[in-house]
This record gives structure tokens, C-alpha cells and sequence, in this order.
């Protein structure tokens, strides 16, 4: 196998790589703040895609693309105000979601996992069962640049550029904003934050809604290479949540360098297995860190943690 070769499956694992590290992004984002795995996370990069693909018929791409993003933010607002918060209440008779017993975190997780059905259900009745694409940022589906032998698609460097683009804005927000501290804060101290006048319940459905924008941009710019339909969501869900606990669950700096491994070993992977077994490898690979490192290969932070994104 020639040094071409390699190339491409390095740039096809690249590619891959910044999508899962982005969705983890989300997942930890949602977990630090209060203790759940947000299965709903891959539906987010779903309608993010889908939300583009029809308003980009009627609007610019950048305007649709923000579009998709608010729209897609306020459905992630929406349901931990509907559903994470009330049923919060009811099963540990608190007004926060993420007190109380491991019990109700691991029902509400659960939850998750039913919004994220109801949410794939309504875009299959909008959108249909039909592959739907969004127009290339530049260039066409047949341009391609060139490193070497190996080429690869001009949307390859937007989806790389947005991926460090969103970890440098949620690294600034997180350090440099009053509202980025205000999380740190409740994730740290959920009474302490509440005695220095943070409203913690505000700063958990902000939580939601900062996923679901980051699960939206991912959509937007990942559809025109990857294509999206109702049903994409499942499949990326399993990914992230396989990252972020590889790298370690709350580690987000972890959660990106994790990304590329899987991306690349997967890529790689088809050089022995069929590349049908290319989601098996993912699974396994999940299913060994468990067992051998539960922490994470970087070692997860306590859940509730923001001290460092």
C-alpha cells in the first residue's frame, strides 16, 4: 500500500474525526452541568442539517445556516424546560435537575433517549425518509485539493476550520464570560453559586441550549459532505457519546484529541476489516476502554465539574 493511500484514509479519519469531537463537545457540555448523557445530541446535529438543507432554498447559506443553528438552540432549550426540569421535579421532588439521587440522573438519562425518538419521528413526517443535501461552501461535489497523491473535498478544511473554531469560542466563553464563569460556578457548587445570586436552574437549560447550537453548526457543516436525513442522528449519538467517554466523560480538551484517534483508527480500519465493520470497531473500542480504563484514557473530570474546559 503506497504512502497515497495512507494519505487518504489520514484526511477520510480527519474529516470524521472533528464530527464526533464536536458532538462530544455537546455531550459534555450537557454532562458537567448536570450529570446526564444527553442521547438527544445526535438529533440536534440531525435537525441542524436538515433545518439548512430547506432554508437555504429561500435564504443565503449563511443566514440559513444561522437559521438552523437559533431554531435548533431553542428546541434544546425547549426540552429541558418541558421535560428534563418538570420530570426532574417529580422524581426527586427538588427544583434541580441535577440533584439529588444517581437514581433519577440515570432516569433522565434514560429520558433522553425518548426525546431523542420523538425528535427523529417528527423530522421523518417533515422531511420524509429522503436523503437531503446542502450546497457545498465552495466548490462543488467533484472539486478536490491536493496534498501529495492524496485529495480530498475543500468542505474537508470548513468542517476542521468549524470544529477548532467552536472549541476556541467555548474555551474563551467558558473562561473570559460572566455567563461561561456562572456555569463554572454552579457545575462547581450548585449552593454556592445559588448564595452568590446564580440562578442554577437558568445555567442548566443554558447548558441544553449551548449543545444543541454546537450539534446544530455540526450539522450545517457537515451536511453538503456527508449528506443528512432523519435518521443520521442514532448513528452520531453512538459516536460522540464513544468519544467523550474514551477521552474521559467531562474532559473536553480530552473530548477532541479522542475524536481524531477514533476518526483515524476507524478510517484505518478498513484496511482489515470490511468497511461495513467500520462501526463495529468504534463499539469495541468503547466496550475495551470500559472495561480497562472506566475513566477514560485521559481520565474524566467529576461529574458537575467546569473548572477547566
Amino acid at each position: 500500500m503506497n504512502i497515497d493511500i495512507l494519505a487518504q484514509y489520514l484526511f477520510s479519519g480527519l474529516i470524521y474525526g472533528s464530527i464526533y469531537a464536536v458532538i462530544a463537545l455537546g455531550f459534555n457540555i450537557v454532562y458537567n452541568a448536570t450529570g446526564i448523557i444527553n442521547f438527544a445530541q445526535g438529533e440536534f446535529v440531525m435537525l441542524g442539517g436538515l433545518l439548512t438543507h430547506s432554508f437555504s432554498a429561500v435564504l443565503p447559506l449563511p443566514l440559513a445556516i444561522l437559521t438552523a443553528v437559533a431554531i435548533t438552540a431553542a428546541v434544546g432549550g425547549l426540552l429541558e424546560l418541558v421535560f428534563i426540569r418538570n420530570i426532574g421535579k417529580l422524581i426527586r421532588g427538588k427544583g434541580s435537575v441535577s440533584g439529588g439521587s444517581g437514581g433519577g440522573v440515570m432516569q433522565l438519562t434514560i429520558m433522553t433517549i425518548g426525546l431523542s425518538i420523538g425528535l427523529r419521528e417528527i423530522a421523518l413526517k417533515i422531511w420524509g425518509e429522503q436523503v437531503q443535501t446542502v450546497a457545498f461552501f465552495s466548490g462543488t461535489e467533484s472539486s478536490s485539493l491536493s496534498i501529495g497523491g492524496a485529495h480530498f473535498s475543500p468542505q474537508l478544511l470548513w468542517i476542521m476550520g468549524a470544529a477548532a473554531l467552536i472549541f476556541l469560542l467555548l474555551t474563551g466563553f467558558f473562561k473570559y464570560t460572566l455567563s461561561g464563569q456562572a456555569m463554572r460556578a454552579c457545575s462547581a457548587s450548585r449552593t454556592g453559586s445559588r448564595i452568590c445570586g446564580i440562578k442554577a436552574e437558568a445555567m442548566v437549560t443554558f447548558s441544553f441550549i449551548l449543545a444543541a447550537a454546537i450539534g446544530a453548526a455540526a450539522g450545517a457543516v457537515t451536511a453538503p459532505l456527508t449528506q443528512t436525513h432523519y435518521a443520521i442522528g442514532t448513528g452520531l449519538a453512538i459516536k460522540g457519546f464513544t468519544v467523550a467517554v474514551f477521552g474521559g466523560l467531562g474532559n473536553s480538551g480530552a473530548a477532541v484529541a479522542s475524536g481524531f484517534i477514533l476518526g483515524i483508527i476507524e478510517s484505518f480500519s478498513i484496511i482489515i476489516f470490511p468497511e461495513a465493520f467500520k462501526d463495529v470497531v468504534s463499539i469495541v473500542l468503547l466496550l475495551a476502554v470500559l472495561f480497562a480504563r472506566p475513566s477514560g484514557l485521559f481520565g474524566s473530570r467529576e461529574a458537575g465539574r467546569l473548572k477547566e474546559f
